[in-house]
């Protein structure tokens, strides 16, 4: 179970941090925020490429990956348009 929750972290870093780079200008996001974003990013794309598209299974790790490295570009730019807090 640790050990699914670490590859989970890390992998949701690596999803994360190549949709922070796909979305131009500062990102002013954690690293927490950026796993989390991640993960999200990868649920939505490994779950669109099994489910919807319906691939077979060499294919849906291809298209799984960049929908989800798409959809984590999506929620980077979504959290940078909010309005900010500070004044």
């Amino acid at each position: 179970m640790l050990l699914w929750l670490l590859w989970l972290a890390i992998g949701g870093l690596i999803i994360g941090g190549l949709g922070r780079l796909l979305v131009p200008g500062p990102n002013p996001i954690g690293l927490i925020r950026t796993a989390l974003v991640g993960v999200i990013g990868s649920f939505l794309g490994g779950l669109i490429a099994r489910y919807v598209i319906g691939l077979h299974y060499r294919y849906s790790l291809v298209v799984g990956f960049i929908l989800a490295v798409v959809f984590a570009a999506i929620i980077v730019a979504a959290i940078d348009r909010r309005p900010s807090r500070r004044r």
